[in-house]
């Protein structure tokens, strides 16, 4: 079986797409699955990562094409539709990532014309908050005519959680939704001592996580309110932020905390990466993200995955799961639920081990590479039966 993966960007940003898609990658040829990628190379607003185009290239064992992105509005990318549509035939599957996107319609178009089943993957475009919040009016029409035909056509509608999938057929169009969560890979053993060390937090103070981009959708206003709230009741909790946004916000950002007075009971650590990220991990002892909408919440699967209680927005996608499992709780996104969130994970020991028992378990055997790499070849062979 041969498959080609299309998506409009790889840019790294902290890890997000080309993360998820490699672990997608490794999942699939682990099955005996042959997948390449084709993307653009895009790098961020008016940056190119520098690539060669139009050629083959292979990157931690997956073949990538990229090619030249020429807007960055919608990922425009002529060479890479007029490859896919020259090479369509080559695949027995076309698995989409993302929607609203030149690349995502281009495949689609190539796929129809050469009567090659497609998948897509909508990458949480369709949630009630993404469609409301950016260019709505402009979303509606291209749902009409272009994201609706699509979808319809589509040989299944991959989504990662129930929750994205409930959004998005509240839309009404017609498609066939299958959920296949996303893979987390197992976390490298991390020494707790690490972060401590570079952040300057005593081996008294608990520790209470953050891990993600500094975005508005994450809802940071909303944990900071929420932690001044119980920060009596949680006095000997430090709340890390780690994390990175742009210089205004993450300063906006720093300035509120100042004037809740909360100044010596946050670390803001920036992002982390490696030891540094699996040292975090290791020190915490619960993981907290209040996002207003995630389609899936790769950070809070990792989480996890090494054995945290998580306190969840309930417009994380894992919300929901992770609440009916016992592994974590879902609180609405506003200062006082989160506030009461935390000190019910943070307050009570007991209460807080069983989750982090509950935690490992859930991530085992609903978020492994094993998990999805299986469930993925089970889709494309019912579709290619």
């Amino acid at each position: 079986m041969k498959i080609l993966q299309v998506i409009p960007s790889l840019a790294a940003a902290h890890g997000g797409p080309s993360r998820a898609l490699g672990i997608i990658e490794s999942a699939l040829r682990k099955h005996g699955i042959v997948v390449e990628t084709a993307t653009t190379d895009d790098d961020g607003p008016g940056q190119v990562n520098g690539r060669p185009t139009g050629v083959p290239l292979n990157e931690d064992g997956a073949t990538r094409w990229y090619f030249r992105k020429r807007l960055d509005f919608y990922k425009v990318a002529p060479g890479l539709g007029r490859w896919v549509g020259q090479h369509a035939r080559d695949y027995d599957l076309v698995h989409i990532h993302a929607l609203f996107s030149y690349t995502s319609a281009a495949a689609a178009g190539a796929c129809r014309r050469s009567g090659v089943p497609y998948v897509i993957r909508p990458l949480g475009t369709l949630s009630s908050y993404g469609v409301a919040r950016r260019r709505p009016w402009l979303k509606r029409l291209s749902l009409a005519w272009v994201e609706g035909p699509l979808l319809r056509d589509a040989a299944a509608v991959h989504f990662t959680s129930g929750a994205e999938q409930r959004e998005a057929e509240a839309l009404g169009i017609p498609m066939r939704g299958v959920v296949i969560p996303l893979a987390v890979e197992p976390p490298e053993a991390g020494d707790p001592t690490l972060l401590r060390a570079r952040f300057g937090i005593s081996a008294e103070r608990r520790i209470l996580l953050y891990l993600s981009r500094l975005d508005p959708k994450k809802n940071l206003e909303g944990l900071l309110r929420g932690f001044a709230l119980c920060r009596d009741r949680l006095a000997d909790v430090c709340l890390a932020v780690a994390g990175a946004g742009p210089p205004d916000y993450s300063a906006s950002l720093q300035a509120l905390a100042g004037d809740l007075g909360l100044g010596e009971h946050i670390v803001w650590t920036g992002h982390l990466d490696g030891a540094l990220k699996a040292s975090g991990l290791a020190a915490a002892q619960a993981f907290i993200l209040p996002s207003f909408s995630e389609n899936f919440g790769i950070a809070a699967a990792e989480a996890l995955a090494a054995g945290l209680p998580c306190v969840l927005g309930n417009g994380v996608a894992l919300a929901e799961e992770v609440a009916e499992s016992g592994a974590g709780i879902s609180v609405e996104p506003e200062p006082g639920a989160i506030a009461a969130g935390m000190v019910r994970v943070m307050a009570d020991d007991a209460v807080r081990q069983a989750m982090a028992g509950r935690a490992s378990a859930l991530a085992a055997d609903r978020y492994s590479v094993a998990a999805m790499g299986r469930n993925l070849k089970r889709l494309y062979e019912r579709i290619l039966g």
